[in-house]
């Protein structure tokens, strides 16, 4: 699979975050479905709790339509959670996106109620710091 055009700015900054990325492409198979999430990564939280585990499916949000844009993420992204609540309950997923594409498109109003409505966690990334600036539960 092609990687998104932010990938690698976003994988900076989660492992600038503090998150051990462990798979550069995570494969999510269920059934007869494999399917491939941009980034999973662990970050140790406590000797007695173990390791915080999380998948990132990564948009950059450049296509003509945002319409379209939206489809497409939205479907990955329910797909992907629901089969991981199945293969690997304890990872949570997130959708991870530039500055730029969270004030373009996920202030549309039509999308903030998207996100309500199906509680879509989102990682929000400055693309030239190569930051996390939201982590959105």
């Amino acid at each position: 699979m092609a990687r998104d055009l932010i990938h690698v700015p976003v994988r900076e900054a989660i492992e600038k975050a503090g998150w051990h990325v462990t798979n550069d492409q995570y494969t999510v198979q269920f059934a007869e479905f494999t399917m491939y999430a941009d980034l999973a990564a662990e970050r140790i939280i406590a000797a007695s709790r173990g390791n915080d585990k999380i998948a990132i499916e990564i948009k950059s949000f450049v296509k003509r339509s945002a319409v379209q844009d939206v489809r497409d993420a939205l479907g990955q992204y329910v797909m992907y959670r629901a089969y991981l609540t199945k293969i690997e309950p304890n990872r949570k997923l997130y959708l991870a996106t530039s500055t730029r594409a969270y004030r373009a498109i996920f202030g549309l109003q039509a999308v903030q109620f998207l996100v309500q409505q199906f509680a879509i966690a989102t990682i929000v990334v400055d693309l030239e710091r190569k930051e996390v600036v939201a982590w959105n539960d």
